[in-house]
């Protein structure tokens, strides 16, 4: 008889469940063993939870610091970081372009001195940070490298992620600068120096979320996904790394969407996919290189305006669903995300949604519970079939740049968000509260609203470390950035330079868009 465990009275729960005689019909395998369908690790969360990473960043450096401290002593075992769109498209918050966005969407960081208050009072090397910056992650991750630094921290030992993610933003979000083949360098520049200076970090999320987000399937979120994920991995290989050198540090993001039995499915199938792709299609000889590691963040486009209380609801499903699937951190939207900002009340009843999950439920108490279901393993199998069929179209055109230049990703997303809105104006699709079970129109509930003022804060800060730095520093600093950049040196020494001269992001990408110029559609 295996170990059992129960956290109250009750049937006792095994630590596994292996195949039986009324089995699915084959051997599924177990928990931390090739091709990890049942979840990388042999314990999963017997060993230790999830990491609870609640997404969030709005105004001034100032009040998503207090908004991150609020959510630590809540509970929250990870941050994660929302930068405004001029942050995003490497714009200073005085520039032109920038006006009406700054801290609207996220936190505004023009320098380091920004930096240096939104961690003020956080270790780093006590918590993991994820950081949602894409075009100019080399710019953040070495804005939060330098802060680590200054707090004595090891480098060595931080830990996070940075979602440096760029071919989705040709495919679904639009916050790029460069064109792809500068970008991809940036990212493997990134993977590069990562490996020597911060071992532990995550170098990429490559992020089938905002796939999903823009109105694709489930097995195109995955086909979608692992694809780029082989674009990267061929990418670092052609630069010279060594794929069981850099290929522990990749991660992944997807979505957590309503669809309960199909999601847990989709997440069971990713870890097989890549799993086998690193091996047979990479030659990776490390397990943990073959590992697929996942932060899961539940549907925003899920989310309705109408009766945002059945929100709490959607979220907790998709949450479970993610937990049953095998997620390493997860974040839970807020019932009000629809209309605004999340409150802080609605902040922590996310926070706590996973926290009733981990403590309460019961499905942390043995690995991979939904393994050998019928439903859910022939689901895995469908699912598996499908987006490998996606990822063998997009090799036939070259890979994931050509096919994105092609406008393959692009068009398939189209025709699966028309349908899937299709389906619900014409009812064959039920959405509660919108087009089934409305209510008469109820009182708008009290939302988050962003301090205009807190745009100008931000600039006189600007201007303020304008004025307050070396400028032969700067210049000379970005003169590097400038001569790497054209010789092919790797970037991100120079980056670090350049912020540590406190250099501003808007800086240091006009420097680049120099050199490598802007990428348009």
């Amino acid at each position: 008889m295996p170990d059992t465990h129960s956290a109250e009275p009750g049937t006792p729960v095994a630590p596994l469940y292996a195949p039986v005689e009324r089995d699915y019909g084959r051997d599924i395998g177990s928990p931390g063993e090739y091709p990890f369908t049942r979840g990388p690790y042999p314990t999963m969360y017997r060993g230790r939870l999830w990491t609870m990473r609640q997404y969030a960043g709005f105004g001034t450096a100032e009040e998503s610091n207090r908004r991150y401290l609020h959510l630590l002593r809540n509970g929250t075992t990870g941050l994660s970081v929302a930068f405004d769109l001029p942050t995003q498209m490497g714009y200073d918050s005085d520039h032109p372009l920038a006006h009406g966005e700054v801290g609207k969407v996220g936190v505004a960081v023009d320098t380091l001195a920004d930096m240096e208050i939104l961690f003020r009072d956080i270790p780093l090397e006590k918590v993991t940070t994820s950081m949602t910056i894409n075009a100019t992650a080399a710019v953040l991750l070495c804005m939060y490298a330098a802060i680590a630094r200054r707090q004595g921290a090891d480098l060595k030992r931080i830990s996070g992620t940075v979602q440096n993610d760029i071919l989705k933003e040709y495919i679904a979000r639009g916050t790029h600068i460069f064109p792809p083949a500068p970008s991809m360098r940036l990212v493997t520049d990134l993977f590069r120096w990562c490996s020597v200076e911060l071992p532990r970090w995550n170098t990429i999320s490559i992020s089938g979320y905002h796939i999903r987000e823009a109105g694709s399937t489930a097995a195109e979120e995955l086909g979608f996904t692992l694809a780029n994920g082989i674009a990267y991995v061929r990418a670092a290989l052609d630069a010279g790394l060594d794929v069981d050198g850099f290929g522990a540090q990749l991660s992944f993001f997807f979505n957590a969407h309503n669809n309960f039995l199909e999601e847990i499915a989709k997440f069971r199938a990713a870890r097989r996919m890549w799993a086998r792709i690193m091996k047979e299609r990479f030659g990776a000889k490390r397990p943990e290189t073959m590992k697929l590691r996942f932060h899961a963040q539940t549907g925003g486009a899920t989310l309705t305006a109408q009766q945002i209380e059945n929100n709490v609801v959607r979220v907790s499903l998709q949450a479970l669903a993610a937990v049953l699937g095998g997620c390493q951190s997860l974040h839970t939207n807020s019932r009000d995300e629809a209309l605004a900002l999340p409150t802080e009340e609605s902040v922590v009843l996310a926070l706590r949604t996973q926290q009733i999950i981990a403590y309460e439920s019961g499905v942390t108490e043995t690995a991979d519970p939904f393994g050998g279901s019928y439903a859910v393993e022939a689901l895995t199998d469908s699912i598996e079939s499908e987006a490998l069929g996606l990822i063998r179209l997009i090799d036939e055109m070259g890979g994931a740049v050509r096919a994105i230049e092609k406008k393959f990703y692009q068009t398939r997303i189209m025709e699966s968000a028309y349908r899937y809105q299709r389906a619900i104006e014409e009812k064959e699709k039920t959405i509660v509260g919108v087009n089934a079970f409305a209510t008469e129109a109820v009182a708008q509930p009290e939302l988050l609203r962003i301090d205009e003022s807190a745009a100008s804060r931000q600039i006189e800060r600007l201007q303020r470390v304008r004025g307050e730095r070396s400028d032969p520093d700067v210049r000379a600093s970005l003169d590097a950035v400038r001569s790497a950049a054209g010789a092919g040196d790797n970037l991100m020494p120079h980056i670090l330079r350049t912020v540590e001269a406190y250099a501003t992001v808007g800086e240091i990408s006009d420097t680049l868009r120099g050199v490598w110029g802007e990428y348009a559609e």
